[in-house]
């Protein structure tokens, strides 16, 4: 299977700007300590001879010593165990690298060149990043600068990236990724979703978790326990390589995730959030709206290939993927479509951002199938599908404002335009609405749309 958020299937990690408390408010009783609690032979709150309570005296100014590391991580498991009520069932072993070290580690794109041209248009039907661009090294750019630390499950440890000369761990992105090992611990994160979509509200439920989670415990951190201080350097850098988009769009775990965590705890405890990894969110639209899980699911959308001869779709498995709501409100955001003040204007206690708007709201399914031709060229088509004609009108009239006002398209036919060829989105588009299916259809010239997706 292929992975479009490169690293997210791989490892579990937080990004820049993930770690700092979202709320005041707690759902957390303060009055339970939960020791005395049995799980096993080993007590909840209490880790390699360490309770949660214990105080520690560590200063990271030179560096962490390995019997400071041993005590600081043991303690936080203490305290992830007692916030989260899950129980460690081994210890999770700790590494910390230089950020240069990380960037060296990631490398450059490399990979299939067939899944990268198939992947570049993918991103290119997002109006995310134009032909000029590899995503993959846009990917490379926006996670080298983001990464804070990282949970690999299939070597069962975490590296916490340092920003500093001298290696240190911040307790929050240490928390943050101790979750991610007690996910994996009791309820497993191998496999994945086949589409970005799926990937994304995969993760809405695994860093949304260890998000809600992490902040839970730094209101902790902040009213009863003693914790180390964080460092003043590190944090990293939101780096987006000029496509912001692109960082929202892979942001939106951390973003809506953990607002979804809190709606089911709400409902049901810890309970209801770990009944959700038997069955977790299927679109980016549950977890952009937590009243649509679990019984909205998305609309299974097939595209008919009537290209002629001289194109074919890629030979990867799948032929298509699905961008999802999430994606879609980050295309139309990139391209001053949606404002600023709408991204942050969110209406929910525990997400920063708000990932709705009434061009991307009653998104129902999508499909996007790129093609190439014979002599190298590249084309897509993309294919929609809303609740209502009038969430799809809305999102077909937002796509077309933002081929004419922000790519300065021109309308050359009925429903079809030309972008300039000195943009890095310079092609032809053809955009029409049946009911509640929208189809863009994308090639070099105005000539070769029917060539990549005839007009019935």
């Amino acid at each position: 299977m292929y992975t479009r958020i490169t690293l997210a299937l791989v490892v579990c990690l937080v990004l820049a700007g993930c770690t700092a408390p979202l709320t005041d408010g707690s759902p957390f009783d303060g009055g339970f300590d939960g020791f005395g609690q049995t799980d096993g032979e080993d007590r909840l709150g209490w880790e390699n001879g360490y309770a949660a309570d214990d105080p520690l005296s560590i200063d990271q100014s030179d560096g962490l010593n390995e019997s400071e590391r041993e005590a600081f991580v043991a303690r936080t498991m203490a305290r992830v165990e007692l916030v989260r009520q899950l129980e460690f069932e081994e210890p999770v072993p700790v590494e910390v690298i230089t950020r240069q070290e990380y960037q060296q580690q990631r490398g450059g794109g490399g990979g299939d060149p067939e899944y990268q041209a198939w992947n570049n248009q993918v991103w290119e039907s997002l109006l995310l990043v134009g032909e000029d661009r590899n995503i993959s090294d846009v990917m490379d750019s926006v996670y080298g600068g983001s990464v804070l630390g990282y949970y690999s499950p299939s070597e069962d440890r975490i590296v916490i990236v340092s920003d500093s000369e001298t290696p240190v761990i911040d307790r929050t992105t240490l928390a943050h990724e101790l979750v991610h090992a007690l996910q994996d611990q009791q309820f497993g994160l191998t496999g994945g979703a086949a589409t970005q979509d799926g990937q994304l509200a995969r993760n809405g439920i695994v860093e949304g978790d260890a998000r809600y989670t992490e902040t839970l415990y730094e209101q902790r951190c902040a009213t009863e326990w003693d914790c180390v201080p964080r460092p003043e350097s590190g944090g990293g850098s939101s780096s987006n390589n000029g496509a912001p988009g692109v960082f929202l769009t892979i942001y939106t775990p951390y973003a809506d995730g953990p607002q979804f965590v809190h709606t089911l705890y709400e409902e049901g405890g810890w309970e209801a959030v770990n009944a959700v990894y038997e069955a977790k969110p299927e679109s980016t639209e549950q977890i952009i709206h937590p009243e649509k899980y679990p019984d909205e699911r998305p609309a299974n959308v097939t595209v008919e290939d009537r290209s002629t001869q001289e194109w074919s779709r890629f030979d990867t498995r799948p032929v298509a993927d699905t961008v999802g709501e999430a994606s879609l409100y980050a295309m139309l955001w990139q391209n001053g479509y949606i404002s600023q003040e709408n991204l942050r204007n969110s209406p929910d206690e525990y997400s920063p951002y708000n990932y709705s708007h009434p061009a991307t709201a009653g998104w129902a399914g999508d499909a996007v199938v790129p093609y190439e031709s014979d002599d190298g060229e590249y084309g897509y088509v993309f294919e929609s599908e809303w609740d209502t004609e009038r969430d799809a009108r809305e999102f077909a009239d937002a796509y077309r404002t933002t081929l004419l006002m922000q790519l300065g398209a021109e309308e050359v036919g009925d429903g079809v335009y030309r972008v300039p060829d000195d943009s890095s989105f310079g092609d032809a588009f053809r955009v029409t609405q049946d009911g509640t299916t929208v189809t863009v259809v994308n090639a070099p010239t105005t000539e070769q749309l029917d060539d990549v997706h005839s007009a019935e």
